[in-house]
């Protein structure tokens, strides 16, 4: 099967083409990867993909392998943020996908698997949690010190399969300061609690800072996030302005931690290192990696 499209194609004629892969066992298919971090927020538009994509690519500027699964299999944004989105997945001489590259980053995605860019994927959850295993492992990722998976909003199926799939080693909980955001990612941290996986929180969209005078402004609220660390006690990584340069870089395919206004770069950079200093990851990662940023990847 070359094209993950026709797996939808196959369920509506009554004959689905799910093809597990052979090459790893269950519970662990992503094996070849020595750390496996979930980049998770059960609330959409948070900012979730925006942080999954910088701390990928700030991870390679580092001299690390990288990775990302773009999990996402009903919203996939992720190639567009690396300036991927006109890429398709091709295929190698022993029937894997060989992931798109840019920025030091090895992607998979299934936004790269469609005949169009906004072509629908109208999966139920069964054939969507089918596709990604195949996305985690029918596919030629090589030997990588990291992987990022962006995961979906919520605590669903998705979730679960990588979950039940993989044995990740952390996780990156987004959030925004309101509480309408923060009630929905405590479920997520709760979920993430039960099956043991060690997490950070990162506040997204934390203030703003007016261009002309410098003031800052709190339009979603403060400290909703600080208050979730504080509350299920775990590390604060980072807290990210509401920058519209930033929104705008990520439209044109160009992530806040491969250039820009250096006050935009800083928050970033500073977000992979207090990731790359968990404990969890540092005792996986080769040694030095948490404050070696090469520029011009």
């Amino acid at each position: 099967m070359k094209d993950l499209i026709q797996i939808g194609a196959g369920v509506q004629a009554g004959k689905p083409d799910l093809r597990f892969g052979t090459s790893a066992a269950p519970n662990d298919r992503a094996g070849f990867a020595r750390a496996v971090v979930a980049v998770t927020s059960g609330k959409g538009g948070v900012g979730k993909s925006t942080v999954a994509v910088n701390l990928a690519v700030g991870c390679a500027q580092r001299g690390l392998r990288v990775g990302l699964l773009d999990a996402d299999v009903y919203g996939p944004s992720v190639p567009r943020m690396l300036s991927l989105h006109g890429e398709r997945l091709e295929w190698s001489d022993d029937d894997k996908m060989i992931p798109a590259e840019n920025f030091g980053v090895k992607l998979v995605s299934t936004a790269l698997t469609t005949p169009e860019l906004d072509t629908p994927l109208a999966w139920r959850s069964s054939v969507a949690t089918s596709a990604l295993v195949q996305l985690i492992e029918d596919v030629d990722w090589g030997e990588l010190d990291i992987l990022f998976v962006d995961m979906p909003p919520g605590t669903g199926d998705v979730q679960i399969t990588v979950v039940q799939e993989v044995k990740l080693t952390y996780a990156v909980v987004v959030t925004t300061p309101q509480t309408v955001a923060t009630d929905d990612v405590a479920r997520a941290i709760r979920m993430l609690a039960d099956v043991g996986v060690p997490a950070g929180l990162v506040e997204n969209m934390s203030f703003f800072r007016a261009p002309d005078t410098g003031a800052i402004y709190h339009p979603f609220g403060e400290g909703g996030g600080r208050g979730l660390a504080e509350r299920y006690q775990l590390p604060l990584l980072g807290t990210l302005a509401l920058a519209p340069s930033v929104m705008t870089r990520a439209d044109e395919g160009l992530p806040a931690v491969a250039g820009g206004a250096p006050e935009d770069q800083a928050p970033w950079q500073a977000l992979v290192d207090h990731l790359l200093k968990q404990p969890s990851l540092l005792e996986r990662l080769p040694p030095g990696t948490a404050t070696t940023h090469q520029e011009n990847i």
